[in-house]
């Protein structure tokens, strides 16, 4: 049982505010993409973030999660989203491209406020479970870009 004072619980609402619409996003987006492929990817980060979403509530009360299985069980599970290889099939509409370049600058945005949660936590088991979920959210925004740059819609020069 974790006490969490009142600046850590407030940064834990906001991640759960934030997992709620990463959440709504993705299953909004999975419906709206033209793609496939698309459709499949933002199912799959949905799940993810509503498993981070799960997390954060454990933690709100007073539960620490324990990483160590999650982490095993989850990177089993990021594998499929992260050496996912996607076809080359040209554009696949400006629609979609757009719900893409959305959904990473959602991650970006994301990553970093648990970047600054990270740092204001006493407990070193729930610093190790933000950065847990911290580093699937740059996954996902890792599998978002290599979709947008397979498909033609991202291309850093």
């Amino acid at each position: 049982m974790s006490h969490l004072t009142q600046k850590e619980r407030y940064l834990l609402e906001d991640q759960k505010s934030h997992e709620e619409i990463c959440i709504k996003k993705y299953n909004n987006y999975a419906q709206q993409a033209k793609d496939s492929e698309l459709k499949q990817l933002c199912q799959q980060i949905a799940q993810h973030e509503k498993q981070h979403y799960d997390t954060i509530n454990q933690i709100l009360n007073g539960q620490v999660p324990d990483m160590s299985q999650q982490s095993q069980q989850q990177s089993s599970q990021n594998t499929g989203i992260q050496s996912q290889s996607f076809g080359q099939t040209g554009m696949t509409g400006q629609q979609d491209a757009d719900l893409c370049t959305d959904l990473l600058s959602t991650e970006k945005y994301i990553s970093g406020t648990y970047d600054t949660a990270i740092f204001e936590f006493r407990d070193p088991n729930i610093r190790q479970a933000l950065n847990h979920i911290q580093k699937e959210e740059q996954q996902h925004g890792e599998a978002i870009f290599n979709y947008m740059q397979s498909k033609g819609m991202y291309n850093p020069q």
